[in-house]
């Protein structure tokens, strides 16, 4: 298929206008039945989720009817919701399903190839949210709850030797933290069996593992005396527990001892997981910043990045398995959409000239097809989806690495809209993230993590500056600390920053340790929100409209240094 990717797409682009031209937002944009790229792009504009957000409100307050798709949408994914604060309402169909089974499919066929695994059992970390019903009646839930409640999901992972060793009543347990407590304790009672670990994102694995390190004796207590413990209250949960938990004495003297055992937890996962090949899920992008501690965990485990989508739908797989994570690509499926690039010429402003008119530089590149892009190059990626999504900015940039056949491999570099601005400056989410580590070695030098992080624009100080937010492992004497925010300021090399620090057009940044378990709060007030575990993710810069966790970090502050690296 990626022989002649130019093709497919082709084909592709034609299948899903055919299937979808009655519906009355294509109609809208004067088709009349064409399928080929070119009246496609010439007739249908670039739009962001903003825009198609009318339809898609009206898909969910029903009646059912052809509104951006031929078969009226039955189901709506709810994004994370942590970029913008609030959860955007996306659709989703069994089109949309049928292509997320075949990227698991693809890459578990490349990663078996490299690690293969028996029949047996994983540890997956995977939680499903409470569905809600819209006003018009359709089934919402995160993306991750649509596929997981999906028939086929089931069947799938069956073919692909991949059950997960908890029964279905923990996964979609009402609470997250007795589901995670009952995974990590199937975990343990089919310790021999597991073959991998996993979750959606780096992130729970993390939390898994260090939720363990608090529960471990807890855990061993319920494997020794059979018994589930009293903090799991649900009857469905109790009962699929029942049946698995069998008083085991010689089983929790060996983990008691196996966790007694280890230095600060190093090689956790493998200690307690002797038949482990590896541990997968998403761990590009936001996530890179838990690679060290997953590492820890880990031991000489490898650890395998899984696919590249979003609650928009999916975009590539990862065929090269034995990549560390932080070079990990993904080889885009030329069948499962229809994808379109725009370059991003950063300094396209400066080569211009300056007799040109300004409003001539303004002007986007156009966006080129999937086949057209060159290695060495960022874009943003424009998706035409299986499921109403047409020429939808994703708002994620990535970089063009090299091509598997014909079709592009792609690398993530950073979501486009989030920017730590104060005037000319520009710092994405990856800036903010390598200021981070190189601050954090100060405090690594104390045998100290941090355990997590977030920014915000204090644009209400004049001049508006920069804050970092920071929660600590442990105690940093107060040099160290002041020295961490120094050298936070001074790791922002944006031009337009510096430039701005220097002549104080921007104000000192502000670092703020947080209080232990502030960043746990954050975490439960998305939960409280519908969200799911799976889906969640830290939110990197904090803006202003979203006040809740503002609110949150704000009042959790324990101590707050300003930098003096200017």
């Amino acid at each position: 298929m990626t022989k002649d990717a130019e093709n497919v797409q082709r084909v592709t682009l034609k299948k899903i206008l055919e299937e979808n031209g009655s519906a009355e937002y294509l109609q809208s944009l004067g088709l009349d039945g064409r399928t080929d790229p070119e009246s496609f792009k010439a007739c249908v504009p670039l739009v962001t989720h903003k825009d198609l957000e009318p339809y898609i409100q009206r898909i969910a307050d029903g009646p059912p009817a052809s509104v951006l798709t031929g078969k009226p949408i039955t189901n709506i994914s709810l994004s994370s919701g942590t970029t913008q604060g609030k959860p955007k309402f996306v659709p989703f169909n069994d089109e949309l399903m049928e292509t997320t089974l075949q990227i698991f499919r693809t890459s578990y066929a490349f990663r078996n190839r490299e690690f293969p695994i028996k029949n047996e059992k994983a540890l997956q970390f995977i939680y499903s949210s409470k569905p809600s019903k819209t006003k018009g009646g359709l089934f919402a839930g995160t993306a991750t709850t649509n596929v997981f409640r999906n028939s086929e999901f089931k069947n799938a992972t069956k073919a692909m030797q991949s059950q997960c060793c908890s029964p279905d009543e923990v996964i979609f347990a009402p609470d997250f933290h007795q589901s995670l407590y009952c995974h990590l304790l199937c975990g343990l009672i089919f310790r021999e069996e597991i073959q991998f670990v996993s979750s959606t994102f780096a992130h729970s694995i993390v939390h898994a593992f260090r939720t363990l390190e608090l529960v471990w004796e807890e855990l061993c207590a319920d494997i020794r005396e059979g018994v589930l413990t009293s903090r799991i209250t649900f009857p469905s949960v109790r009962s699929a527990m029942a049946k698995l938990l069998k008083p085991n004495p010689e089983l929790a003297d060996l983990i008691h001892w196996k966790c007694s055992g280890l230095s600060n937890w190093y090689g956790l996962i493998p200690e307690l997981f002797p038949n482990v090949k590896y541990i997968y899920g998403i761990m590009t992008g936001s996530m890179e910043p838990y690679l060290k501690k997953l590492r820890h965990y880990a031991g000489d485990v490898p650890l395998v990045s899984a696919d590249y989508g979003s609650s928009e739908g999916w975009i590539g797989a990862n065929v090269n398995p034995k990549v560390p994570p932080e070079s990990t690509t993904y080889a885009v499926l030329p069948n499962i959409g229809y994808f379109e690039f725009i370059p991003l010429r950063e300094n396209a402003e400066e080569q211009v000239q300056d007799k040109v008119d300004a409003s001539f530089i303004s002007m986007e590149p156009k966006p080129v097809g999937l086949t057209e892009v060159k290695i060495g190059e960022e874009y943003e990626v424009i998706v035409t989806s299986v499921a109403g999504l047409y020429r939808y900015r994703l708002g994620d940039v990535v970089k063009v690495m090299g091509f598997h056949n014909s079709t592009p491999e792609l690398k993530f570099i950073c979501r486009r809209n989030l920017m730590l601005t104060v005037n000319i400056d520009k710092n994405t989410e990856k800036d903010l993230q390598l200021a981070v580590e190189e601050a954090t070695k100060l405090i690594a030098k104390e045998k100290l993590e941090v355990i997590d992080f977030s920014s915000h624009v204090d644009l209400w100080s004049d001049p508006g500056h920069y804050v970092i937010f920071w929660e600590i492992s442990g105690e940093v004497s107060e040099q160290v600390l002041k020295e961490c925010c120094n050298c936070l300021d001074r790791s922002f090399v944006d031009a337009g920053y510096v430039s701005s620090r220097r002549v104080n057009a921007i104000g000192p940044l502000e670092l703020r340790v947080l209080r232990r378990g502030t960043f746990q709060k954050i975490l439960d007030h998305y939960l409280g929100l519908g969200a799911a575990v799976n889906q969640f993710k830290t939110p990197r810069c904090v803006g202003p409209t979203n006040h809740k966790v503002l609110q949150i970090l704000c009042d959790n502050v324990a101590k707050s240094y300003s930098s003096t690296a200017f």
